[in-house]
């Protein structure tokens, strides 16, 4: 049986790691609400603008000139997988459910055959997938997200992207992100990036919209020519997609840390009341063998 000492000891440990993951659920909590804003805010342009060029796209198709952003490579050989993690630890399973659903499209596109590069934006992303697939990790971006996500970050990772699909290093992207939907809820996303998807293809809304906007279909004209447009847009809408799948990721990380931070506060004052219970409990059995101990020497004499 532990001493006194070392319950007292155990007590003033697990306090002081109560002060710390109680401390952390509160900054967690002040940051969340600020990237919650961010993200929500970034979602109605970055839907309207993929709708809009979705229906460019569309009327597009099939026509000679198109933009390799959007008409692609022509292959499906090699495959760039973006995977946005987080750089800090200690928000639940916010970094494994990612880690894991990018394993779970790697192993599919290489029991395809297919070539696999993976570009990773975030340290913990980097350091878990790297057991696994350590060969095909070719970057890692990290320090985004330090004084928030700001728009000049996005456009760095776009401009990665870019560069690669222009010396043919790949022929499809696709980034993995965590859709933010509540502190305690949050959606692994595949989006591909390049060549651009039309949104709604097989009836479906892009991530994030709703069925009914989805379904409110714009009718535009074009001035210059669609050609033109495009080649302007695509490289834009691709910064966008990715700040937006920045801000989404880093409202779900603050949302999983905050939940796991509260989690570990309840479950470290529960501790607290067990060890207290202990801690008392062998106070009094000392105590009361102590008063035996003088009782039976005082009648001994």
């Amino acid at each position: 049986m532990a001493s006194l000492k070392d319950l007292r000891n155990r007590i003033a440990s697990v306090k002081s790691t109560q002060k710390i993951t109680s401390a952390m659920k509160m900054v967690a909590a002040a940051k969340l609400r600020r990237a919650q804003e961010q993200a929500e805010a970034a979602r109605p342009y970055s839907e309207r603008m993929e709708r809009m060029l979705g229906s460019l796209a569309g009327s597009f198709a099939g026509r000679a000139g198109a933009p390799r952003l959007l008409a692609g490579t022509g292959k499906d050989e090699t495959h760039l997988i973006v995977l946005m993690t987080s750089d800090r630890g200690l928000c639940g399973g916010f970094n494994s459910s990612l880690v894991r659903s990018a394993r779970k499209l790697i192993g599919e596109l290489l029991k395809e055959g297919k070539t696999v590069k993976i570009l990773c934006v975030g340290r913990k992303g980097r350091d878990q997938i790297k057991r696994f697939y350590g060969t095909h990790i070719i970057d890692f971006i990290d320090g985004i997200g330090k004084r928030g996500i700001e728009y000049h970050e996005a456009s760095n990772v776009a401009g990665r992207v870019i560069e690669m699909f222009g010396d043919g290093e790949f022929d499809t992207c696709t980034v993995i992100y965590n859709h933010f939907r509540s502190a305690m809820s949050q959606i692994v996303t595949h989006q591909q990036l390049v060549p651009f998807a039309v949104p709604g293809q097989e009836g479906e809304p892009a991530p994030g919209e709703d069925e009914v906007s989805a379904g409110a279909a714009g009718v535009y004209e074009y001035e210059p020519e669609e050609a033109e447009i495009l080649e302007d847009l695509l490289p834009r809408n691709l910064g966008v997609q990715i700040f937006r799948a920045l801000l989404e990721n880093f409202a779900s990380e603050q949302g999983a840390r905050m939940t796991a931070m509260e989690s570990a506060t309840t479950n470290a004052g529960d501790m607290i009341d067990k060890l207290t219970l202990t801690y008392n409990r062998t106070r009094q059995a000392q105590i009361t063998k102590e008063l035996i101990e003088i009782i039976s020497g005082a009648e001994a004499v």
